[in-house]
């Protein structure tokens, strides 16, 4: 019989200990790290035979359809919300961002996926949003209520997640701003007064900007609206139109439609919205910064977004300054 020395056999159960640690934490890892996107199902056939699927599996779930729009051809977006995404939303003072989820119907083509053409249903991940917002509420029963109506084949968007720790304090890279330093787009004497300014403008499709949904927070002078985003009116500017920044950016074989629609949050007599070098690389952190598809491409599309959401927000543009 071999005997195996004291010390030596200490070792060697230290060695495994640690690798199993190593597993373990590696595993714990992975399961905390989350993606912006949750692909619920792929099927064949056209959007449209999609969209009214979709919309009832979603109310059958006791989501209430706050605004839908196509914004450009094969796609639908259609946003809900429900008691436990507008009780996450007076979290803290500008936590209104969490009240709608984004669901997305996209049809994509078979140069794309290679596997024929595709109908991809997908949505956003509440759990991975609610971090994004510094949202201290669990939503895990939203993300299963969403599971439940139409399914959860898996997270995407970036290669690698991000845990909520990282999320609770994402930016990009050294220079981009985070969650709390948004466009600072107008402050009025009002909620009251922001509010009929900014429907006004919305109505009037103002700077290309139109309006696809609009949630009021319960116990809060505080309500976020969808907007859509098209270079027509007065400013024309290719660099704020939603279908070029997606042209540019959401070119993986599965598609972050639900990206789309921006945001504008009024917050008592202010009006702001995430600052779109946040709410671009939340959603995209694995976005190059050059090359073909990358930062670079968009890199006037922030101030081109701000110019146009200030203009609906009856504030001032630089240029008026």
């Amino acid at each position: 019989m071999i005997r195996i020395p004291s010390r030596s056999v200490a070792t060697w159960l230290f060695c495994v200990a640690i690798a199993v640690t190593t597993m373990m934490s590696r595993a714990v890892q992975a399961e905390d790290e989350m993606k912006p996107f949750v692909l619920a199902s792929t099927s064949i056939g056209t959007v449209a035979d999609h969209v009214d699927g979709v919309k009832t599996a979603l109310t059958d779930a006791d989501f209430e359809i706050v605004g839908e729009y196509s914004p450009y051809p094969n796609a639908h977006i259609v946003v809900v919300s429900n008691s436990d995404l507008t009780r996450a939303a007076i979290n803290h003072n500008r936590a209104g961002y969490i009240a709608g989820q984004r669901i997305s119907i996209t049809k994509v083509s078979d140069e794309v996926t290679r596997a024929g053409d595709q109908i991809q249903i997908a949505y956003t991940n509440p759990r991975y949003m609610a971090a994004a917002y510094r949202i201290d509420t669990d939503l895990t029963g939203v993300a299963e209520k969403l599971e439940e109506a139409l399914g959860a084949d898996v997270e995407f968007g970036p290669d690698k997640g991000l845990t909520a720790e990282k999320l609770m304090k994402y930016h990009y890279t050294f220079g981009m701003e985070y969650f709390d330093e948004p466009h600072q787009l107008a402050s009025h004497d009002s909620y009251e007064e922001a509010i009929d300014i900014v429907e006004e403008n919305l109505e009037a499709q103002t700077a290309g900007v139109s309006k696809v949904y609009r949630i009021d927070i319960p116990g809060a002078k505080q309500t976020v609206f969808g907007v859509s985003m098209k270079a027509t009116g007065e400013i024309k500017n290719k660099y704020m139109d939603e279908t070029y920044i997606m042209g540019e950016i959401d070119f993986k074989p599965v598609r972050s439609t639900a990206h789309l629609p921006y945001e504008i949050l009024v917050n008592g007599g202010d009006v702001e919205a995430l600052h779109a070098r946040f709410r671009i690389a939340m959603n995209f952190p694995d976005l190059s910064m050059m090359g073909s598809n990358s930062f670079m491409n968009i890199m006037p599309s922030p101030d081109a977004i701000k110019e146009a959401l200030t203009l609906v927000a009856g504030g001032e543009t630089e240029e008026e300054l």
